[in-house]
């Protein structure tokens, strides 16, 4: 099945500002690790801890990579998102 095109118009190679929230405590010190995001700790439904991700990242191959950090570090990735494109 080959995939479906977008109808947005966000490009895979324009900075954009993301939030990756993940399950678990994250220090705030690994912002360098994270490409310079800022971590803020929220609280889940069942009031486990989630890390809160947020920041600018430069493009997809970018966010690839902190995902990539994120998941050698076995941590689980509840979402995703991209909130606005930058130039």
């Amino acid at each position: 099945m080959a995939p479906q095109k977008s109808k947005t118009k966000f490009s895979f190679t324009k900075p954009a500002v993301y939030k990756i929230r993940v399950l678990g405590d994250i220090s705030k010190n690994w912002s360098d690790k994270m490409g310079g995001m800022q971590i803020n700790i929220e609280r889940s439904s069942n009031l486990e801890p989630v890390s809160a991700l947020v920041g600018q990242i430069n493009d997809q191959s970018a966010l690839s990579g902190i995902l990539n950090t994120l998941y050698e570090y076995h941590l689980t990735i509840l979402s995703v998102k991209m909130l606005e494109e930058t130039q």
